[in-house]
């Protein structure tokens, strides 16, 4: 029994409203299987299945796991890269009431991952030999079994371990011995934050909070049906379960980011011929440096680009703007989903400099980042509260993480800072936890970010806070240099910030060139390790101070 947040007066409203409906992912599986047939669903880079053969797949997947003893509410583990596995598993799960448990990173350990097994007292395992951060599968394989809980260890690659199945195949179907289990209020869904900050915590979501994001965001955007869904982020992350709900909703083909061997990510949007991605503004980077060495000025056929995690610099929505591809400019978190996004019909303003509106079932207000029961005002800075349809049923076996997530009128706080304007479009100002305070001023690094990213040599950035004796923190700022630029000085950079409009109160005093950061599985600038490797001197940066032009 997985204790939740769900109340029976809210759900009755929530599906009064419309925004909860008597579906389960797998009750759209049998929809579209029976309405589709052999129309293409989903895709990897060795295989592409059709509706039909995707739920006869789904069917036996599940059968797999009752016969090894799993009952309702048994979480089931996915440590896989992204192919069509770990869908059809996440859907066998919806299928037969189990949980499905996606969030295991590529860039776990094996003793990570058996610490998430353990504190999700997981019955089942999918693995993939070879994957994560060490390589001794068969070690790890045989301790996941012995762990109390454990009843089934399924990989998708042969294993030399004896406790391991092979993980069922296409064309060996087998008949369900159970009817599926149709609960559309049923925890599905258990995910671990790969946040910036903490220990990640376990996000509990159903069918029907899952859906309503997808609904919501099908309904707004009207996808054509032969919409192809590629998302660039890894299937572990909330984004791809975002893309999951679309393509579950609307029906779509779900392109995963499993490239064939000796193809590039450009080349794989074009062979896939997708039309909408989803990823984080770094993938849109990435892109935009790859097309530029390529000499290229189109992307196949993609009409839009969902950019989520952290805030999309000005100049790469623009320039997804210029060939034709409308950014989707989204915010949002594991706990609520994609619940803030722009619009179709959005001016060019809008979709560069906000998140959009709250999606259909959701509300967003700003509240005193200082005491959340008190609302401020249009514009005003404030910490970012919902509450809606969309939102999930608590944090896993955590209580005290649970309450402490919302105001006393049952607003989720989200722990990041922004402002509503008039239109009630959100802006995002930078996490509440990154604030820099310096001597009693407060410094957004998001904005000196922003304006980093205006010149031409800067490929990636990240401002934060470095300790300071006499006035608490100072900000620190470091880049990544686009390749073929050799270098910057600190007195040029601090210039360009300066020209862009950056206060001279806001300067950073210390700067540092970077190979690379350290990033989160889903592409977060980890800046808390930056920190860490600053003060225990892994790394250097040099002091530096601007000193304004003479007018």
């Amino acid at each position: 029994m997985m204790l939740t947040l769900l109340s029976y007066q809210q759900a009755k409203e929530y599906y009064a409203a419309g925004y909860w409906q008597d579906d389960t992912l797998y009750s759209l599986l049998v929809k579209h299987a029976k309405n589709k047939g052999d129309s293409f669903a989903l895709r990897d880079g060795t295989k592409r299945i059709s509706w039909r053969s995707l739920l006869r797949w789904v069917d036996s997947i599940s059968e797999e796991l009752h016969q090894a003893g799993l009952n309702k509410g048994d979480r089931v583990a996915i440590w896989l890269p992204s192919r069509v596995e770990g869908v059809a598993t996440f859907l066998a799960c919806s299928r037969n009431g189990y949980v499905a448990c996606p969030s295991l990173h590529q860039n776990y350990t094996a003793n990570e991952i058996i610490e998430f097994l353990k504190r999700s007292r997981a019955a089942a395992l999918v693995l993939m030999p070879g994957y994560g951060a060490n390589k001794d599968t068969a070690q790890f394989a045989s301790e996941a079994f012995q762990l109390s809980d454990m009843k089934l260890v399924l990989s998708v690659e042969p294993i030399a371990v004896e406790t391991v199945k092979d993980f069922p195949l296409m064309n060996q179907y087998k008949d369900p011995s159970i009817e599926a289990r149709h609960d559309p209020e049923a925890i599905v869904y258990l995910a671990f934050t790969s946040g910036t900050t903490g220990t990640p915590k376990g996000v509990m979501h159903s069918s029907n909070t899952l859906l309503a994001n997808g609904r919501a965001m099908v309904q707004e955007w009207q996808y054509p049906d032969n919409t192809v869904i590629l998302s660039l982020s890894p299937m572990s992350h909330h984004i791809g379960t975002v893309g999951l709900e679309q393509w579950i909703v609307g029906g779509y083909e779900l392109v995963l980011n499993h490239l064939p061997e000796k193809m590039s990510i450009i080349e794989w949007i074009e062979h896939a011929k997708a039309t909408y991605l989803m990823g984080v503004p770094t993938h849109a980077m990435n892109i935009l440096e790859e097309l530029a060495k390529k000499n290229k000025k189109t992307l196949g056929d993609v009409k839009i680009f969902y950019m989520a995690g952290v805030v999309i610099p000005i100049e790469v929505a623009q320039a997804f703007l210029d060939m034709g591809i409308t950014p989707q400019n989204i915010y949002g978190m594991t706990e609520n989903g994609s619940h803030q996004f722009t619009s179709p019909g959005d001016d060019a303003k809008t979709i560069v400099e906000t998140c959009g509106r709250a999606a259909y079932g959701y509300q967003t207000k700003i509240v005193d980042q200082n005491n959340a029961d008190i609302d401020v005002g249009i514009g005003e800075v404030g910490e970012i509260a919902t509450k809606g349809a969309l939102l999930m049923l608590g944090y896993y076996n955590n209580q005290v993480a649970t309450e402490d997530s919302f105001n006393r009128d049952g607003w989720f706080l989200s722990g990041d800072l922004g402002t509503l304007d008039e239109n009630n479009c959100l802006r995002i100002v930078g996490r509440k936890k990154d604030l820099i305070i310096r001597g009693g001023h407060n410094i957004h690094p998001s904005h000196i970010e922003e304006l980093s990213y205006r010149h031409p040599a800067v490929q990636k950035c990240a401002a934060f806070s470095v300790p300071d004796t006499r006035l608490g923190e100072k900000v620190a700022l470091g880049i990544i240099l686009k390749e073929g630029v050799a270098t910057i000085t600190s007195e040029e950079f601090l210039y360009h910030l300066y020209i862009a409009g950056l206060s001279k109160y806001d300067m950073p005093e210390y700067f540092g060139i970077f190979n690379s950061f350290p990033l989160t599985a889903s592409g977060k600038i980890l800046k808390r390790e930056i920190q860490e490797q600053y003060q225990s001197g892994t790394i250097q940066l040099t002091p530096v101070r601007f000193i304004e032009p003479k007018k």
